[in-house]
């Protein structure tokens, strides 16, 4: 237990319901260093789980707001994540095609992904990561990246970081409709009512696109195609218990090109996937006289199925997998410097495919945590436990300080220990190993910031360094022909710089780059599509003329491969977009972009096709 001696105590665990809960006051005795009322971009539920000031954890989060998102314009996730330092992604294709997620050169599945507080991990897929091209901008409000291993708060899958999305919550109305490039049309709407002691949303969404072809070489587009309506809810008993709800239904189809008979090369093909999604999650929380608690019940259900019109019209191939979690969590004002936090939760999963019958299961854990502020320092620090009914049990430590060298500078170092539980296919799928334990990563980062990254539109700029680096071991891989077992040791280290500024009235430059250096430490290979520079920069003008607004973003991306053994190179690339947007009345917005406006030539992933120069154009109404 050194390492609680070491770092510390901290604050309270993640309760996915006070998260949400919009009417929730701020924590007393934290400090506000800008002179405006606490904006939603400088406060975090992803250092514990529980709303606090962005400044008062080492940990490194960026948070993204609403007037950014849109600022981005479009559907595609991937523009606004990759504004994020220590991200960079690798999509299979036109939008909607499989996307996923590196934070500082950790596998995809290996970031928790968080929507409304619902965990939206795939339990039938094979290592059981969400699929970033299901998830689109539509109605999304906030969101928040943590890098770095954090199991102490959010259990299994924290080992590259935590990735949470905030949906809309309204009082009033908001649709927009956007077309295009490859005949693609985007609309959503939201409408909201809130009173005194109740709060209402529903939100929906449809996105359309004829697309490109998967196949780099190939002729025939591959179209997508999405669904998707939301709702939340709560309202107050008294003004200490509440009760809340959200929920979310997704129906997805991209179609995809494949390896056809008789010469089985990769090539335009007619299959397509259909995903439906389904999350929820309600439960009560209590707030009086420094006590809270909250508690509730979560689903996720995610089904695909596989099709190929050349064997005719059932699928060839479905999985299903679906997770119930059940958490209680609290906190507690010990004194004026003193707060903890305490909790438990149980999880129970099951999957099942065409060729496997269906499997379950169960892990549990509990934790501790506190914080200590003094005056410009605070100390965060922790302990869980977790136990899983096929690997046993494992504990997991993580604490982080920050130190305030005056209102706007600071010092922050963070220390996190991750672990990732196997899936149910890795230990009953084809080539299953029921012996195998979870993967591990130990994690530690330090930096100095001044102001924080939501702050620029005030005037005060931001500016942040920050070194990390995080060894994992016990990796879960394939080997031929025999089966999953853990054999994989991985390295990623590095520096990520970010930068706000303000050089003139109404203009804005904002710069993230990461230098990333991740390699397999059996191999000394570098891990697939992890380019070790990656570099985005957004300059924004809101001119003199009718509110005109012009934007620009740039995104440099350095070589990687596309293979374990670097046998396959993946050049470097660079995109460029150019956006703008006018106010018609204050209900009524014109915005339009050209996105790769140099038409290069590029590739994410080896052989897969992406877009050249494509034009938008939409329009947004408030009332």
């Amino acid at each position: 237990m050194k390492y609680l001696y070491l770092l510390g105590c901290s604050l309270a665990f993640a309760s996915p319901a006070l998260a949400q809960d919009d009417a929730e006051r701020e924590d007393e005795g934290q400090k506000i260093v800008l002179s405006h009322p606490v904006r939603d971009t400088y406060i975090t539920v992803l250092a514990n789980g529980w709303r606090q000031m962005i400044d008062t954890t080492g940990q490194s989060i960026s948070i993204v707001g609403e007037q950014e998102i849109a600022q981005v314009q479009g559907p595609d996730l991937s523009r606004v994540l990759e504004r994020l330092p220590g991200v960079t992604l690798a999509r299979s294709g036109p939008l909607g095609s499989q996307t996923s997620l590196f934070v500082r050169g950790a596998n995809s599945e290996q970031v928790v992904v968080l929507l409304d507080g619902v965990r939206m991990q795939d339990v039938a897929a094979p290592s059981g990561g969400f699929d970033f091209g299901t998830l689109l901008t539509g109605g999304i409000a906030k969101i928040e990246l943590l890098r770095g291993s954090n199991s102490l708060a959010w259990g299994s899958d924290a080992i590259g970081g935590v990735l949470a999305v905030t949906t809309e919550n309204l009082s009033g109305a908001r649709a927009g409709v956007e077309y295009g490039a490859h005949d693609s049309v985007s609309g959503n709407a939201a409408l909201g009512f809130h009173g005194d002691n109740y709060g209402v949303t529903l939100s929906g969404g449809y996105t359309s696109s004829d697309g490109i072809s998967a196949f780099a070489g190939g002729t025939e587009p591959d179209a997508f195609r999405q669904w998707q309506l939301g709702g939340r809810g709560r309202v107050a008993f008294s003004d200490a218990v509440s009760a809340f709800v959200v929920a979310r239904y997704a129906d997805s189809r991209i179609d995809f090109d494949g390896y056809p008979a008789p010469a089985y090369v990769f090539a335009d093909t007619p299959e397509y996937q259909t995903t439906r999604q389904g999350s929820g999650y309600a439960g009560l929380g209590y707030d009086d006289d420094g006590l809270r608690l909250s508690g509730g019940i979560a689903l996720s259900d995610t089904r695909r199925a596989y099709y190929d019109p050349t064997y005719g019209s059932a699928p060839g191939f479905e999985t299903t997998g679906r997770s119930w979690r059940a958490d209680l969590s609290g906190k507690v004002e010990l004194d004026y410097e003193w707060l903890l936090s305490f909790g438990a939760d149980s999880e129970w999963t099951r999957f099942s495919t065409t060729f496997d019958p269906e499997n379950t299961a169960r892990q549990s854990g509990a934790f501790v945590m506190a914080q200590r502020s003094r005056g410009p320092f605070k100390l965060n620090g922790g302990v869980r436990f977790t136990d899983h009914d096929r690997f046993g049990s494992h504990w997991a430590l993580g604490g982080n300080a920050s130190l305030d060298l005056d209102s706007l500078w600071r010092i922050k170092a963070s220390f996190g220990e991750g672990f990732k539980a196997p899936t149910l296919n890795q230990l009953y799928g084809y080539g299953g190993n029921a012996a195998l334990q979870p993967e591990t990563s130990t994690a530690l980062d330090l930096g100095i910031e001044f102001g924080d990254r939501g702050n620029a539109w005030d005037g005060v700029g931001h500016f942040a360094v920050t070194l990390f680096r995080r060894d994992s071991a016990n990796l879960i891989d394939y080997v031929s022909p025999t089966g999953y077992f853990n054999v994989g040791r991985t390295r990623a280290q590095g520096v990520e710089v970010e930068a706000t500024v303000r050089p003139g009235e109404g203009f804005s430059v904002r710069a993230a780059y990461t230098y990333l250096d991740a390699t397999n430490r059996l191999t000394g290979k570098q891990l697939a599509r992890r380019p070790r520079h990656a570099l985005s920069v957004s300059a924004d003008w809101q001119t003199p003329l009718a509110g005109l607004k012009l934007g620009a973003d740039l995104r440099l991306v350095g070589d990687s491969f596309d293979d374990r053994g670097n046998f396959v190179p993946i050049d470097g690339h660079a995109l460029v977009t150019l956006r703008a947007s006018v106010p018609v009345s204050e209900e009524l917005e014109l915005y339009a972009r050209v996105e790769n406006v140099t038409d290069a030539q590029y590739q994410t992933v080896a052989g897969y096709g992406t877009y050249g120069r494509s034009a938008y154009a939409g329009v947004r109404v408030k009332w």
